[in-house]
């Protein structure tokens, strides 16, 4: 009886444990889940999440504008505030990577990789490897 009592113990106190550090785990990964400053502060953007992939969109410009270099006719017409620019991150180790970036500045679309440094997200496009790319920073809207 004594036995299965603990037994019964150990396995409450595994099940805590582990949910512990999914939570935190969770915590920690949703971190970059606000509100970001654009580099040249005139425009803000909302990183969020579904599912487990985040995404990012404009949702404030000083200069409202249209996609006018988007490589889809279709799609030159729309309005910037309010696309999505940041596609499918996945959050690994400290960095959210796998992900793409689309600039409407040149209508192309990035390889890309995000993580925060000092509160503020850290964002490198590039095309193949890392090395060959720029990052930008947005500082977090207190």
């Amino acid at each position: 009886m004594k036995k299965l009592l603990n037994l019964k113990l150990i396995a409450l106190s595994v099940f805590v444990l582990l949910f512990s550090v999914t939570k935190v785990n969770a915590q920690t990964e949703d971190k970059v889940i606000g509100q970001y400053w654009s580099p040249e502060k005139n425009g803000k953007i909302e990183v969020y999440k579904v599912a487990n992939k985040y995404f990012g969109k404009f949702i404030w410009g000083s200069n409202p504008r249209k996609d006018t270099k988007n490589p889809k006719k279709e799609l030159r017409t729309r309005d910037v505030v309010g696309m999505v620019f940041l596609t499918n991150f996945v959050f690994k180790g400290d960095e959210y990577v796998d992900g793409q970036i689309y600039d409407p500045e040149s209508g192309k679309t990035y390889s890309c990789k995000m993580w925060l440094e000092n509160g503020n997200l850290k964002v490198r496009g590039f095309m193949g490897f890392s090395f060959l790319g720029r990052t930008e920073t947005f500082s977090k809207v207190q």
